[in-house]
């Protein structure tokens, strides 16, 4: 089987969701024969899109500002109608991540508008797959998964630092290993079958 591929779509306002994207890709590329790349939806081409639309799975990533997507993630998000009316990323497989400053910072919120958007495409969700970390007192806040997310990876950076947490850049390796995983699979399904 050839190399799946692998688009990283993402806005990073301050920098802290470009590194979590980043964490996402070296994840995808441990899996062997996986190529990711990575595209800024704020400044896309036609390469990138074409990029999109040769990909086997798209992982969406988009800080949280004010309870959902940043502004240029929603003018990605409408600029793909044109795909969505062709059903051109049908099938593909999607995942997604959000950064915010605050712990719970209505993540949820963003995740699950990433989801809808891949619904809206005819994508297939994969979800973080992992059990919350730090929620006894037992665990720690270097637990993979800490915030307890799992329809994606959400981190937490302090607006006050670039820094972004390390269990939160190994959640978001995580998810980028599963996703070329469960992409790996998902091709070598739709090949058996085609044949």
């Amino acid at each position: 089987m050839s190399d799946v591929s692998i688009v990283i779509a993402s806005h990073s306002g301050y920098g802290h969701t470009a590194q979590i994207a980043a964490a996402v890709a070296d994840g995808a590329r441990s899996i062997a024969e996986t190529v990711v790349h990575r595209v800024d939806v704020a400044v896309l081409g036609d390469a990138d899109w074409e990029l999109m639309d040769a990909a086997d799975a798209i992982i969406f990533g988009t800080p949280t500002y004010m309870g959902t997507a940043s502004g240029a993630f929603h003018a990605f998000a409408e600029a793909t109608s044109k795909r969505w009316m062709t059903r051109a990323w049908s099938d593909k497989l999607a995942a997604g991540f959000t950064n915010s400053g605050s712990m719970s910072g209505d993540k949820l919120h963003t995740l699950q508008y990433l989801a809808l958007l891949a619904a809206q495409h005819g994508m297939v969700w994969v979800s973080l797959g992992l059990l919350p970390g730090w929620n006894t007192t037992t665990s720690s806040p270097q637990d993979d998964n800490r915030l307890g997310f799992y329809l994606g990876a959400g981190a937490q950076s302090f607006n006050d630092t670039p820094d972004v947490h390390d269990a939160d850049l190994n959640t978001a390796r995580h998810l980028g290993r599963r996703v070329a995983e469960h992409t790996r699979i998902h091709r070598a399904g739709l090949t058996a079958i085609a044949h």
